[in-house]
């Protein structure tokens, strides 16, 4: 009994750090960065906002697919035949798409750390993804690569924020009395956040690791709020270290603010701990886009034998990375490609949260013994009513960008 809660938990943890890494990439850190630029110490009233939205989000889908023991298309396909297959589309294009900018990170990173070119550095970056995803009891090593980047990452904010001296009552106060509301900025983090396959990616490790029912809801409400947790000290901590760093006078470089940060904070140092950081962030959101994504191409049933998707999943993992890393390589990131998916992927979140919120109605699909909390019912869907608006507005903002 001990052991089988020992692994229980090690999943729980597991999927906790691989949502939260997955949340907290090289986007995020140039998005927290630009923001905190523009809107000084406000802009913890879009983290905070942010936080709130990543709570009911995570709750509601990692409850919702656990409790079931189905993976989010096949709900999708349970509720409407068919609909599943287009939630896999619409998932698997936008991380293939944003894969292309993770390992990008991660060539960016060697670049900044050993000044290898950036597309030498992602081919490296791939290498080491594809060895983790194909070598044996390959989720367990996912899971320990991603916590002890998470570790590194959050130890060198850490340091950065400790060396600045942010001002931390002004951020408070801005934080929950905010002297002006950007909505762009609320719409953008959160999209970052919990947008595309994100929303997934814990969800999805927990019932590959064998956690399914009610008699894990324990440990589903456990990693969700430990992975929101995690994910939210980063985020605060990386908000602190770029208010301090502007609170001092210093300007962050639109081309690269993120970089700013650490090079006002520590110099040249700090700016190779940036390397560093980046160089995590575009990895673990690598693992992390390339497991949730070929996960949506399973619609087998759980029952422990051998399927036609298992034995395919080796060659799928290994088309995900190498398709991104080689389209790095020889084009760069695909700028008009990342715009159009990118304001596409604002809406997943909308239209996948609706369909599990009503697929957990239905006693066919759920089981009779199950009652969603009321609560989270009406939280999730005041999420999907907020972010299908605000899909609708990044979608049209991002193709009059383009024509």
């Amino acid at each position: 009994m001990v052991k089988k809660k020992n692994v229980a938990f090690n999943v729980a943890m597991g999927a906790a750090f691989l949502m939260a890494m997955s949340a907290v990439g090289p986007g995020f850190l140039t998005q927290t960065a630009a923001f905190t630029g523009q809107l000084g110490a406000d802009f913890g009233f879009a983290i905070l906002i942010c936080i709130l939205v990543d709570v009911g989000v995570q709750l509601n889908i990692w409850r919702i697919i656990c409790v079931s023991g189905k993976k989010a298309q096949t709900l999708a396909n349970e509720l409407v035949p068919g609909l599943g297959y287009l939630l896999t589309a619409l998932i698997v294009m936008g991380g293939l798409t944003f894969n292309i900018g993770n390992i990008g990170g991660v060539g960016l990173g060697f670049n900044v750390l050993f000044g290898i070119s950036p597309e030498n550095g992602a081919l490296i970056g791939g290498a080491i993804a594809l060895v983790i995803f194909l070598v044996r009891n390959a989720l367990l090593v996912m899971d320990r690569t991603v916590q002890l980047l998470a570790v590194v990452k959050v130890l060198l904010i850490i340091f950065i924020v400790a060396i600045s001296s942010p001002p931390v009552g002004q951020a408070a106060l801005h934080t929950f009395v905010p002297s002006h509301i950007d909505f762009y900025s609320i719409v953008t983090i959160v999209g970052g956040t919990v947008g595309g396959y994100i929303s997934f990616s814990g969800g999805h490790r927990l019932l590959e690791g064998g956690l399914r029912g009610k008699e894990s809801i324990r440990y589903i409400n456990g990693g969700a709020l430990t992975g929101i947790g995690v994910a939210s000290i980063i985020r605060i901590l990386l908000f602190l270290a770029a208010l301090a760093v502007i609170a001092e006078g210093y300007k962050l470089n639109p081309l690269n603010p993120a970089a700013s940060i650490f090079q006002s904070a520590a110099g040249d140092f700090g700016y190779k701990f940036f390397g560093l950081i980046l160089l995590a962030a575009g990895m673990t959101s690598t693992l992390g886009s390339t497991f949730t994504s070929v996960s949506f191409l399973d619609y087998s049933k759980f029952d422990g034998g051998d399927n036609f998707y298992h034995k395919l999943r080796p060659y799928l993992i290994a088309f995900f990375i190498v398709f991104s890393t080689a389209i790095f390589y020889f084009i760069g990131s695909p700028a008009k490609v990342l715009v159009i998916v990118g304001a596409i992927n604002g809406l997943i979140l909308p239209i996948a949260l609706a369909i599990l919120l009503v697929a957990v109605t239905k006693k066919n699909i759920m089981g009779y013994m199950y009652k969603h909390p009321l609560w989270l019912t009406i939280f999730g869907w005041v999420i999907v009513v907020f972010m299908a608006y605000a899909g609708v507005q990044s979608v049209i903002k991002g193709f009059s960008s383009i024509f």
